[in-house]
């Protein structure tokens, strides 16, 4: 959960230097940044969330409210709590539930990229937002690319997938292929620009599979990782007893489930069985994991709510435990589809997750980016300091 937090709370987290995540916002002009970063700012309690994906926030500046677009770079600080079982996900030292999160939105016009150099150069970890019907732009290689240089680690945010449903009107193979597109083609950059596997940095591709890869709409508010859909199956088909497990083996399932929910994985719903294999026993072609478990409950969401289908609405609602105000439910169409998908999946809760669980503390990134910031000698008091 996030709260709205007090300076001297704020003074306690900044001592943990293994609890702070300092990141940016980047992306190709009018892919969505401020839009995106509304729900994490609604998250923290900064603005009412029925806002998020409207006010730009960080778009604090006359003409930028005016143009609609970020032309300075703005800095804001998060406190974010992070629970028990969400804890142990996390690789890396940490100090108790409590995070200070950092987040710089910059600009994504090209005109404007010293903005983006001077951001990434004070930050450990960058989302990457791309638009999931444009795709991967130039501008999303050339900030990307600067990224890497300055050996910050990435996570990449899919967004715009209402655009994807309701205007492109994608079926969910479509649309799982476009994915596995935008995700091959960053990875592609990360390789191309990166150091190999055995430099100080690891591994840093993104892999949807790890959960460095969110999906959503961040002007609807709503966006979700595979970890919140192998959350919601590993509930759905833990054995009787199994539902209190400890935080450490919720974990270990949770990582299994979320193998299964992507790439050439299949589920076979007569023998209850997933698969690697495209057709069963019969011959019969299965559905792809991605499609059926997670794909397909939001497109049943849409398709009732957008085709004012008021019965199966109610009992979709019902049946994914969504509790609505009196205010919601009196809203149709796009308004109803809003809340809904909002209070399903929430965007500052998948994404504030993403950020804690993945990115870097400063005590994590200096390791490497010591030699990066310092030209001293490696072993000067200014350098062991840092």
């Amino acid at each position: 959960m996030c709260v709205n937090f007090t300076v001297d709370q704020i003074r306690a987290i900044m001592d943990k230097k293994s609890n702070i995540r300092n990141m940016s916002v980047i992306a190709h002009v009018d892919h969505g940044k401020s839009t995106l970063t509304d729900s994490l700012v609604s998250k923290a309690g900064i603005i009412a969330s029925s806002r998020a994906g409207e006010t730009r926030f960080t778009d604090t500046r006359k003409d930028e409210q005016e143009r609609c677009i970020t032309i300075k770079s703005t800095a804001i600080s998060m406190y974010y709590e992070l629970e028990d079982n969400d804890l142990a996900f996390i690789k890396q030292c940490k100090d108790g539930n409590g995070f200070l999160i950092n987040l710089i939105d910059s600009p994504g016009h090209v005109d404007f990229s010293s903005e983006v150099t001077a951001a990434l150069r004070v930050t450990d970890g960058a989302l990457v937002v791309v638009d999931c019907v444009s795709g991967v732009c130039v501008q999303t290689e050339t900030v990307l690319r600067q990224a890497i240089a300055e050996r910050i680690k990435p996570v990449l945010m899919m967004n715009k997938m209402d655009r994807a449903l309701l205007e492109l009107q994608l079926e969910t193979d479509e649309l799982y292929q476009t994915f596995q597109r935008i995700v091959e083609n960053v990875n592609v950059i990360i390789s191309t620009y990166g150091e190999d596997e055995g430099g100080p940095m690891g591994n840093i591709m993104i892999d949807p599979v790890v959960g460095t890869v969110g999906f959503g709409s961040g002007l609807h508010g709503w966006a979700f990782t595979l970890k919140q859909f192998a959350e919601m199956y590993v509930a759905k088909f833990a054995a009787k007893g199994e539902t209190q497990m400890a935080p450490a083996e919720r974990c270990k399932k949770v990582e299994d489930m979320m193998k299964k929910l992507w790439g050439d994985r299949y589920f076979d719903p007569k023998a209850g069985k997933f698969s690697k294999t495209a057709t069963n026993a019969d011959g019969q072609k299965l559905p792809r994991t991605f499609c059926q478990l997670v794909l397909d409950p939001i497109f049943k969401v849409f398709d009732a709510i957008m085709g004012f289908k008021k019965e199966e609405t109610a009992k979709l609602i019902e049946k994914l435990d969504i509790k609505l105000d009196s205010e919601d439910k009196e809203k149709e169409g796009k308004p109803l589809l809003k809340a809904v998908m909002r209070r399903w999946l929430p965007a500052g809760e998948a994404l504030l997750q993403m950020i804690t669980i993945h990115l870097p503390s400063p005590v994590t990134a200096q390791k490497y980016r010591c030699e990066l910031l310092y030209e001293g000698p490696g072993d000067d008091e200014a350098a062991m300091g840092q």
